[in-house]
């Protein structure tokens, strides 16, 4: 007799809305907890009602990072029911302490816009998934816990968080299970979101072991970064060449880890005098705040961060950084007509204050708008990416005349390569593995990869499956 189940209920034919159902020893245990991000109806139908399962029987919530898509939907879990423990690790707790509130903030905002038009058209208003004060409340349910630290979670499954090296705080799930049900004693492995190693500023994936039963992302799967890890020289160049052109540069970044990495490149440019000295700023207050938090977990940091730190420097503070939290300062930026690089969210330049510096900056031929991550197709950043001449911004179009640079070495994902290594490096007899959160061609792409260098069974979970073993 089978004893564990396991159902996918997000991130499956996706790359959104991470959420694993496990069953074990009479416990259901919850695998993440995220946003499903796309098209505004599909995405409130999906987000709103939990529909594989009742949030009151959720026993307990295992959180890999702080990611949206896997954190973004724990306030609505807890308003509608769920009362358990969510663990995650120190770090992870404190990025969520930011974001949550954050993601409450832009619901709100976005739910206020649409209601302006659905009162207009006599339609029925709507109301956020939750509030700030919902997810303030849910935070008060997390149970933190360090890395390689074995707690016991349920009736006979002990939990162990395993550095992923993808974010800060960021940790693949071992779960030691003794199965009731059929007597065995089992090592199931949640992969979470896999880094790529060589990091600028966290440690490497640390590979698991002895693992019976693997859930793995496949976000990459059949494709390849276009430039490996640590390419600071590349981006010096395209600094010095955007400098030369004598406007700002504008660099449209993720708040959370993309900001910190890019802040801590050029920290080392600028000492090594490998470009120019210039003003900095970082405009985004979710960015200043996750800058503040990543300075507070050093036990996250490679060897060459703890060197920094060693030595009583801030990994992400030099002179010439100013961080910006005030409207008022942030409009101040579109003013300066001098030289300097700003540093702006959203990273796909959907939302946030990076719109606002995009419609100042991106008509003039001396400017740079400086891309150094993933941008989503047809969003504002995507478009800019593929060299489209007019870009819309807040309803009005503008002509592209500033200088677009790219560079992609900077992605938090493991790469379809390096998925494989990671995979090869995870050791035990892996004799179940399924493949969640990517699309299916990328999916697919990384099982049949898998096929050909694995004995075991593997496949590409479905929505709404259930699987036991």
């Amino acid at each position: 007799m089978l004893g564990m189940k396991l159902t996918f209920c997000g991130a499956a034919g996706t790359t959104t809305g991470s959420q694993h159902l496990l069953e074990v020893n009479g416990q259901r245990i919850l695998l993440d907890c995220g946003l499903y991000q796309g098209r505004r109806k599909d995405a409130f139908e999906v987000n709103c009602c939990f529909p594989h399962f009742d949030p009151a029987t959720i026993d307990s919530v295992v959180l890999s990072h702080a990611h949206i898509d896997h954190a973004g939907n724990l306030p609505n879990l807890c308003k509608k029911g769920f009362a358990g423990n969510i663990f995650a690790t120190f770090a992870t707790r404190d990025l969520c302490a930011i974001m949550l509130p954050d993601s409450a903030r832009i619901q709100t905002s976005d739910t206020k816009w649409l209601n302006k038009h659905r009162k207009r058209q006599n339609q029925p208003l709507v109301e956020p998934l939750y509030n700030e004060i919902d997810a303030e409340k849910c935070l008060r349910q997390f149970v933190n816990l360090g890395y390689n630290r074995p707690m016991l979670i349920a009736n006979g499954v002990k939990l162990t968080f395993i550095d992923a090296g993808h974010i800060l705080g960021s940790a693949q799930v071992l779960l030691e299970v003794e199965d009731e049900a059929d007597g065995q004693t089992k090592r199931f492995l949640f992969s979470g979101d896999v880094g790529r190693g060589d990091n600028d500023i966290l440690r490497d994936p640390v590979p698991g072991t002895d693992i019976d039963f693997m859930l793995m992302e496949s976000t990459y799967g059949g494709r390849e970064h276009e430039l490996g890890t640590g390419a600071d020289d590349k981006v010096a160049e395209v600094l010095n060449r955007a400098l030369k052109r004598g406007g700002k540069v504008i660099i449209p970044c993720f708040a959370v880890e993309r900001t910190q990495q890019i802040l801590y490149v050029l920290h080392q440019l600028f000492e090594e005098k490998k470009i120019p000295t210039v003003d900095v700023y970082v405009d985004s207050p979710l960015a200043t705040n996750a800058t503040e938090i990543f300075r507070l977990h050093p036990e996250c940091f490679n060897d060459e961060v703890y060197e920094f730190l060693h030595e009583r420097r801030d990994p992400f503070g030099f002179e010439g950084l100013t961080l910006i939290r005030s409207v008022e300062k942030s409009k101040a930026l579109n003013e300066r007509e001098d030289q300097c690089i700003i540093i702006s969210a959203s990273g796909m330049c959907e939302a946030g204050r990076i719109l606002h510096h995009l419609k100042n900056g991106v008509g003039n031929p001396r400017n740079t708008i400086f891309f150094v991550g993933y941008c989503a197709e047809q969003t504002l950043g995507w478009k800019l990416r593929e060299g489209w001449d007019k870009v819309k911004i807040f309803g009005d179009e503008y002509t592209v005349k500033a200088k677009i640079d790219i560079v992609d070495s900077f992605s938090g994902h493991a790469d379809h390569s390096e998925l494989l290594d990671y995979f090869q490096a995870t050791s035990g007899p892996k004799k179940k593995v399924w493949l969640i959160h990517g699309e299916p061609s990328r999916s697919e792409a990384l099982c049949d990869a898998l096929r050909e260098i694995h004995d075991g069974e593997v496949e590409v979970g479905v929505l709404g499956q259930t699987v036991e073993f």
